[in-house]
C-alpha cells in the first residue's frame, strides 16, 4: 500500500495523494489525488496502475515516485 503525500509523475508534474479508496463493487483499491497546483481537479487511478513500474526511452521508472508526506 502506498502512503498519502506528494508524488512526482514520471513526466515531472507533482501530485498530492489524498486517500486510498475502495471501489464499492469490485473492492479494487483506488488512489484519490490532485495536481499540486490545482486542488479542485480530483483524479482517481487504480492503485496497481499508480504504483506500477513503466519503461520509457529504454529506462525503467516508477509512474509516480514518493517525494514527501
Amino acid at each position: 500500500m502506498i502512503k498519502t503525500g506528494t508524488y512526482q509523475h514520471f513526466k515531472g508534474n507533482y501530485y498530492q495523494v489524498l486517500y486510498i479508496a475502495r471501489h464499492s463493487e469490485t473492492e479494487e483499491y483506488l488512489v484519490v489525488y490532485h495536481p499540486k497546483d490545482n486542488a479542485e481537479d480530483i483524479w482517481l487511478r487504480p492503485l496497481a496502475m499508480f504504483d506500477e513500474t513503466i519503461e520509457r526511452e529504454g529506462k525503467t521508472l516508477k509512474r509516480f515516485s514518493f517525494i514527501k508526506p
